[in-house]
Formats: C-alpha cells, structure tokens, sequence
C-alpha cells in the first residue's frame, strides 16, 4: 500500500479551521460523529468522488481511482472538521508509520487546539 498525504484535503481542512467549521469534540466522539457508509454513499451521489477526496488526507495511489478504498484517514463529516477525528487519524497514522499523514494531523490538531 502506498499512502500519500492528501494536501487538497489539508487545504479543504485548514479552510474549515479559518472559517470556524470545528466541532471541538472528545476523542472518543468520533465513533458516534462519523459518516456512515450510508451518509458516504449519499454525499458521493450527490457530490462526487472528488469532493468526497477533499474529507480524507490520506490517498492510496495503488488502490482504483473513483473508488472510497483509495481514500483514508476522514478528518470531518462533510459539513465540518472535528477534532475527534483528527486524534484518531492522527493514532492511526503513526500506528502505520504514515509519517507524513501524521505529522500533518499533528500540525492540524495544534491549530484546532489553539482556535
């Protein structure tokens, strides 16, 4: 697997930080605040596979272009960026030595902290 660090979705991320879009939840909240598969289905029906990109900072080039698989380490739940999810990307991607992904997390969580 060969997962890069989205920086159109950090972009996206980073605007909703500026804009105010935060939910400044727990850690724990992001099982119960995520987008269900349903919710993902609907949001890519209706917006597309390339906004559906804009919501996850990590992209694996190997896997098929067009489909969710690629696309990992959600950061929001399409209206806004929640710190819950962005401690658990950040766990996750250390835990997978996705080192560039994390740090980026890492970068992100700080500036949600300090807002």
């Amino acid at each position: 697997m060969s997962t890069r660090l989205n920086k159109k979705a950090l972009e996206h991320a980073r605007e909703l930080l500026r804009k105010g879009d935060v939910v400044h939840d727990e850690r724990d909240d992001w099982s119960e605040h995520a987008p269900s598969t349903a919710d993902e289905n609907a949001f890519i029906d209706k917006h597309g596979m390339d906004q559906f990109a804009l919501w996850h900072l990590g992209e694996d080039t190997s896997a098929s272009e067009g489909t969710k698989g690629r696309y990992s380490f959600p950061y929001g739940d399409f209206r806004r960026l929640h710190r819950c999810a962005v401690i658990s990307a950040e766990s996750r991607a250390g835990q997978y030595d996705h080192t560039s992904i994390e740090k980026a997390l890492k970068d992100l969580l700080a500036d949600i902290d300090d807002a």
